[in-house]
């Protein structure tokens, strides 16, 4: 029992009495960056140009200016020492719904399926909510920048390309329309049940060949609104088929939601028949359909890595290595957090389970990070360290990839965050009651 005390006591005189981020709020918004900042002394690991001992990064404006290893720190620079640490750079969560979704169970605190089969003009950036909670646990688990996406329909509309700081979502909106999302039908739905309660017949929902034909129409008439306006024709405004312009221009790409090598298939015939840029999401049978992934340069973003299996006959680590298969057959790909904004910050784990089933450290760094900001359209302004890309980086004391390494500081655009989250919060809030419990026992 004297033991047990003595344990106790030493916990209470270890512990804060008061931690401060009890007095303010969960996360704060930080100013722009107003000085030129040199970070010196750290490994630095530039994703595309390889790791840099000792080295020194410097940004200035939201902006990298220089990255080296003996680098000559301009007059008036803000120095900060990071020797003994990591710098990677901010991860990028390719497919969720940060900002748009808060509490899973309750309707009006989620905004991401809009109505209707046909939505392209659909923007997510303008329904974020930049005051939400799962922003900074996502940016403490090292993910900075996210492609928050619409859902809903065939059509569901574009995915946008968010920092994760600023004090509305026109401030940290990136690329509002990055990429359109379209959700292939499934060839093998559940089996319809003709009679509906009360004796009613319910609605025979589209077959599978009706809704790829109503696909392909949309497309058809959207090709041939393009052409109209590209003509100089006088047409009658319409802003779906104004918002697949830039589709059919193949400066924004397609995004199909597909997972059995059926879908992967059809959707991959379609995007050649229709000169379309596509990225499949998903991609739980890519495996069995690499060599033609490969033939037509298609890249997947993995939805999980950490699923079991759908199928009696899968082994348990079907998700799990589904990265290194894919690698090892030559297809390019980017790996999520799960969608769901309550899974964002998982992003890094899904990466390093992919790690211990096989897939190099590097490239799975590369799927969280370049992979993703390719695919999507912003790896000229994040995704690596390289001057004249966004100031968009982590400190750490190892890789983030692995759930013991501590991301100590992150900046973005060269704002240096507010690193507290509503986690954290509750932590130190609690500890303290615990704390303060201990003192009366003792």
């Amino acid at each position: 029992m004297m033991i047990i005390k003595n344990a106790l006591k030493v916990a209470v005189m270890a512990a804060t009495i008061a931690p401060a981020g009890l007095h303010a709020q969960v996360r704060m918004t930080v100013p722009p960056q107003s000085v030129p900042v040199a970070i010196r002394g750290a490994t630095i690991h530039t994703v595309t140009n390889g790791v840099i001992e000792n080295g020194t990064i410097l940004f200035d404006d939201g902006l990298i200016t220089a990255i080296g290893a003996d680098l000559e720190i301009p007059a008036g620079t803000r120095v900060v020492d990071g020797t003994g640490k990591h710098i990677y750079p901010g991860l990028i969560d390719a497919y969720s719904t940060v900002g748009l979704s808060e509490i899973g169970s309750v309707d009006v605190s989620n905004d991401v399926n809009e109505l209707g089969d046909f939505n392209p003009n659909v923007h997510a950036d303008v329904a974020v909510n930049a005051e939400s909670r799962h922003i900074g646990t996502s940016r403490s688990a090292g993910v900075l920048v996210a492609f928050s996406t619409p859902g809903g329909g065939l059509v569901s509309g574009m995915s946008s390309a968010l920092s994760l700081e600023g004090w509305s979502w026109e401030e940290m909106s990136m690329e509002s329309a990055a990429a359109l999302n379209v959700n292939w039908p499934d060839p093998n739905p559940r089996r319809f049940r003709g009679f509906g309660g009360f004796g009613g017949q319910r609605e025979r929902p589209p077959s599978y060949e009706e809704q790829v034909q109503q696909l392909k129409a949309f497309f058809g008439e959207a090709r041939a609104y393009r052409d109209a306006v590209v003509a100089g024709e006088e047409v009658r405004t319409d802003s779906r088929y104004l918002a697949m312009i830039p589709v059919f221009d193949r400066a924004v790409p397609v995004v199909v939601s597909a997972d059995g090598a059926a879908q992967i298939n059809d959707a991959v015939t379609w995007a050649l028949e229709e000169n379309l840029r596509l990225v499949i999401r998903g991609g739980r049978d890519a495996i069995h359909v690499a060599d033609r992934l490969v033939a037509h340069d298609v890249p997947v973003i993995l939805t999980s890595t950490m699923a079991a299996p759908d199928r009696d006959y899968e082994g348990y680590d079907g998700a799990y290595s589904m990265p290194a298969r894919l690698h090892e057959a030559g297809v390019r790909f980017a790996i999520s957090g799960g969608a769901g904004s309550l899974y964002t910050n998982r992003l890094p784990w899904e990466a390093g389970v992919a790690v211990a089933f096989g897939l190099p450290e590097d490239e799975a760094l590369k799927a969280v990070t370049i992979n993703a900001a390719e695919f999507m359209g912003v790896d000229d302004r994040v995704g690596s360290l390289e001057p004249g890309k966004q100031a968009t980086f982590l400190i750490t004391t190892g890789t983030p990839l692995d759930m013991t390494s501590d991301i100590e500081q992150a900046y973005i655009q060269g704002r240096e965050l507010d690193m507290m989250d509503i986690q954290k919060f509750f932590f130190e809030k609690y500890m303290t009651k615990v704390m303060q419990y201990l003192r009366v026992v003792m």
